[in-house]
């Protein structure tokens, strides 16, 4: 024992030994430890590279292409099963083809799926947009909105409200966050997206969601134009029977023949005829012009096409003017009247003409409010309708929802396996999908049928009143002679037409009604039956199904499809519940929506009155520039020009609401989408009663979400108002323009024809007759010599000539006082001004406060001067007024001074040749006694003005 434990003391020696010379011999050298150190860190760096790109990289590459080809694939099905079954104009079937090595893929994909499914039991919810299924396949779920056919130029986009519509509120929700208005589309691309044209309410019925807005606001700009050829019909039929009402009175005095009765009142219906057929070629030219679908129109198209209407009807009512010029100018050469008998004849003609566009204009305001309050009906029952539609859907989801949380509880209780439950899903799944399918395709087609049948019922009514119209119109027209006030017939005439007009609106608003009533049942049937067939599937499933797949009684099975019904009621109230809220939020959006209506409105009108008084007041300003006309012509002036700016204002009050109208289908797709936050909302609300921290923050965030998309809104649906407003203010100058040179034109031959009357009546009677026979007696007189000839002519120029110096000099000094005055008035009223502008600054010195005191300021200013301008011209005006009242008055008494001179040297001459003059004398006293007595002139001296004349002779 003791050689063996010297041994062992002896082997730990030498161990201890051993490993003291390691650690002794290891010595620390600086720069090998630093180069150690790098080496080892490429080392590391090389290591991790090689191992992401050989180890990790495939993994996850793989990963993510077979996640994202599940994806694909599983909407790539959806696509082609709903374009199958859904067909629609402009969309074509496609086929999805996969090469091998993707079969291989999916193929390992789904053996992974599987295996993970099976052995970790995941349960995937029934309103998973995508859900892998167990045996590894992928199918969409039913709560999937799938896109919609693809119109011709239309951009492919989910619609708010498809045909299958979105099934899952819970899919909104998780897509909420990242939903934005600006992120849907771009403005150009929607300017091109197309909509199908509709001609009257019905077709909107069978139309798609998103093109509902669209086709309603194209209906209303098609009522606003037929609404504005019915009352340019009535306003001609109305001035041909103005004329006709005139002529017979002169055809009774005998003035006219039959013959020319009958050729005026024929040359203007063909005119007139005439002028409207030129205005539908050219209506009929810009709706064929960029036409690329009979069927369906661009946003972009519809402005183009507005904007050509509103030239083309300017344009045709400058020409009904001129044509209405011409009439009465015909009228008035044919019926020999006196001046003062036509001037009253043309003031009777422009007061009733401007009374008729009073009350066409009244007529207008409340038909345009009128198509534009059924609108608003129009959608109330299209989204009636549209909630029948998708009730179907509703319905299914929450069956689907049921059936799912039943065998969700068997799978837990492991009645059921993963496996079979997703294949009782799938089979469900995919019967209900053609069901809801054949549902929608039903409500499709027959929709369509019925409605074709309907307006063709509708057509065949309309047509009949129309021709009963017709007939009342005659008789009106026939009896027209009976009445024996014209304005009681114009009346009467008016009232008429109304009553056919509201008599036509009510046949299409009943008829609305009834298309609408017929609709919705057609759809409740079908729904009906749908359901029942829903019902046979879940019986199935739960009689005769489940007791084969599980080990349950058929008592137990009964006991579930029970417990299945009580969920469903549950779910259908809920689904109740979000209807309620978003019919709700919906009357909410119309009322927003009438404000806005009565805003247009009300600007419209302050527009119209703003133009109406600030052009009056120019027309007025340039008559008293003018001056000279008599108060008759003035009169008549304004009248006129009143009758042609009532005439411009009614149309562009239309144009107005026309580019409203615009403005509204050009922000209806952003509209729709903020209307889909606001409900998602509202739902969030509605499901979380009691929030937890993380839904409050999501609340909030959602709040502040649509509060900045709804100024966004704003901002971009005021810069479009802007665009437009800018458009309607050039037309606005551009029908202004025309009238302007109308009105000129109506001026310029109101003062030639009052030159001409003023000619007349200054024109002498036998002057220059008695002239030339003196000149004669005096040539053939004897008594009459040169000396005594020159002496009358010298005699004649030196009175001329103490006339004309005597008349510069009375110029000169009136010039001179009446500038003495103009100045002192000068000073005087800017002294005046001075004291009131002093006054009012220390009155507002206490109401400005800092913040607003130099925007106050401005606009004190600004209004400072432009009181100014309006002062000055004004002063400028009277005093220019003043000068021609003084140089007519110095002119007046200068022309009888030299008619003064010229009558004493024909005296004078007269009596040289021992010729009488007494008639002429007497005359021509008579003349300067009247011109006297009206300027209040004195006489003056003689002159002679024609013997240069009688000495050359």
């Amino acid at each position: 024992m003791a050689s063996a434990a010297g041994q062992a003391l002896a082997d730990l020696c030498r161990g201890e030994i051993g490993l003291q010379f390691w650690a002794e011999s290891l010595q620390l050298v600086p720069g090998l430890l630093a180069a150690a150190l790098l080496l080892g860190l490429l080392l590391g760096v090389g290591a991790a590279f090689l191992l992401s790109v050989y180890v990790l990289g495939p993994l996850l590459q793989s990963k993510k292409d077979d996640s994202q080809r599940l994806l694909e694939n599983s909407h790539s099905d959806a696509c082609s099963h709903l374009s199958e079954n859904l067909p629609s104009p402009g969309k074509k079937k496609k086929e999805t083809h996969m090469s091998g090595e993707e079969m291989g893929n999916e193929s390992s994909l789904n053996s992974d799926i599987t295996a993970f499914a099976l052995k970790a039991k995941v349960i995937y919810p029934i309103n998973q947009k995508f859900r892998p299924l167990a045996d590894g396949s992928s199918n969409p779920s039913l709560h999937e909105n799938p896109k919609q056919a693809v119109l011709p130029n239309q951009i492919m986009e989910n619609s708010t409200s498809s045909s299958l519509g979105s099934l899952s509120h819970g899919d909104k929700e998780d897509s909420s966050s990242s939903t934005t208005i600006h992120s849907a589309t771009s403005d150009d691309r929607f300017q091109d997206r197309t909509f199908l044209k509709v001609t009257c309410f019905p077709e909107v019925l069978t139309c798609e969601s998103f093109d509902v807005k669209l086709c309603l606001y194209s209906l209303l700009l098609k009522d606003l134009l037929l609404l504005d050829t019915e009352l340019r019909k009535e306003k001609h039929l109305v001035f041909i029977q103005v004329l006709r009402t005139y002529l017979t009175d002169f055809y009774l005095k005998k003035r006219i023949t039959e013959d020319q009765y009958q050729k005026i009142i024929l040359t203007q219906e063909a005119d007139l005829e005439e002028l409207q057929k030129q205005l539908t070629a050219r209506q009929l030219s810009t709706e064929m012009s960029g036409a690329r679908n009979s069927e369906y129109q661009t946003l972009e198209d519809l402005e183009r096409k507005e904007r050509e209407y509103s030239e083309n009807i300017i344009d045709n009512m400058e020409s009904f003017w001129k044509q209405a010029d011409k009439a009465q100018q015909f009228l008035l050469n044919q019926s020999n009247c006196s001046s003062a008998k036509r001037g009253k004849i043309m003031m009777n003609l422009t007061e009733r003409m401007i009374a008729v566009e009073g009350l066409l204009s009244q007529s207008q305001d409340l038909q345009s409010m009128d198509i534009q309050e059924r609108i608003f009906n129009w959608e109330l029952m299209v989204k009636m309708v549209d909630f029948l539609k998708t009730k179907m859907q509703e319905e299914s989801k929450c069956r689907l929802d049921a059936v799912s949380g039943i065998l969700d509880q068997l799978t837990i209780k492991s009645n059921l396996s993963v496996m079979q439950k997703e294949e009782l899903l799938t089979g469900l799944h995919k019967a209900f999908w053609e069901q809801v399918t054949h549902f929608n395709n039903e409500c499709v087609q027959q929709g369509k049928d019925l409605i074709t049948k309907l307006l063709a019922c509708r057509a065949k009514k309309i047509k009949e009143l129309k021709l009963a119209q017709k007939d009342e119109q005659g008789d009106l027209l026939n009896t027209a002679h009976k009445i024996g006030n014209l304005d009681e017939f114009l009346k009467a005439c008016h009232e008429m037409l109304e009553k056919q007009r509201q008599m036509l609106r009510d046949l299409e608003e009943e008829d609305d009604c009834q298309s609408t009533e017929a609709i919705a049942e057609l759809y409740k049937e079908l729904c009906s039956g749908t359901t029942c067939a829903l019902d046979e599937l879940i019986k199935e499933l739960f009689l005769q199904t489940l007791p084969t797949k599980t080990a349950l009684s058929l008592r137990d099975c009964e006991l579930l499809k029970e417990e299945w019904q009580e969920n469903l009621i549950l779910q259908l109230e809920k689904w109740d519940s979000c209807r309620q809220t978003q019919w709700k939020l919906f009357q909410e959006q119309l009322h927003q929506e009438k404000q806005l209506w009565t805003k247009e409105y009300a600007l419209s009108a302050v527009m119209q009155t703003h133009l109406s008084e600030k052009h009056e007041k120019i027309i007025q300003g340039v008559l008293n520039r003018l001056g000279g006309l008599s108060e008759e012509a003035a009169k008549y002036i304004l009248r006129k020009h009143r009758l042609l700016l009532c005439s411009v204002l009614r149309r562009l009050a239309v144009r107005n609401v026309a580019m409203a109208t615009l403005t509204h289908m050009k922000m209806s797709q952003k509209k729709s989408l903020l209307q889909e936050l606001r409900e998602q909302r509202s739902l969030q609300k509605s499901f979380s009663h009691c929030p937890d921290e993380h839904q409050w923050r999501l609340q909030k965030a959602m709040e502040s979400h649509i509060l900045e998309e709804e100024e966004k809104l704003d901002e971009e649906t005021q810069q479009t108002r802007l665009e437009f407003h800018q458009q309607l203010v050039a037309e606005i100058q551009e029908a202004l323009q025309l009238v302007q040179q109308h009105m000129e034109q109506v001026i310029g031959q109101s003062l030639l024809q009052h030159a001409r009357q003023e000619a007349a009546k200054q024109s002498p009677e036998g002057g220059e007759d008695f002239k030339k026979r003196l000149i004669e007696a005096a040539v053939e007189s004897v008594y009459v010599t040169s000396n005594g000839v020159n002496r009358l002519v010298q005699k004649y120029y030196q009175e001329i000539g103490k006339i004309m110096d005597g008349h510069e000099d009375r110029k000169l000094q009136q010039l001179k006082s009446l500038q003495a005055e103009r100045t002192e008035s000068n000073r005087l009223r800017k002294k005046q001004e001075e004291n009131e502008q002093t006054v009012k600054e220390k009155m507002n010195q206490g109401t400005l406060n800092m913040s607003s005191a130099v925007h106050q300021r401005m606009l004190l200013q600004q209004k400072k001067l432009l009181a100014q301008f309006d002062v000055q011209q004004q002063v400028r005006l009277d005093s220019l007024k003043q000068k021609i009242v003084v140089l007519h008055h110095l002119e007046t008494q200068l022309e009888n001074q030299l008619k003064q001179a010229e009558q004493d040297f024909l005296t004078d001459l007269a009596s040289l040749a021992r010729v009488p003059l007494t008639v002429h004398k007497q005359s021509l006293n008579r003349s300067l006694q009247s011109g006297k007595k009206q300027k209040g002139r004195t006489s003056t001296p003689r002159g002679k003005k024609d013997a240069g004349d009688f000495s050359e002779k």
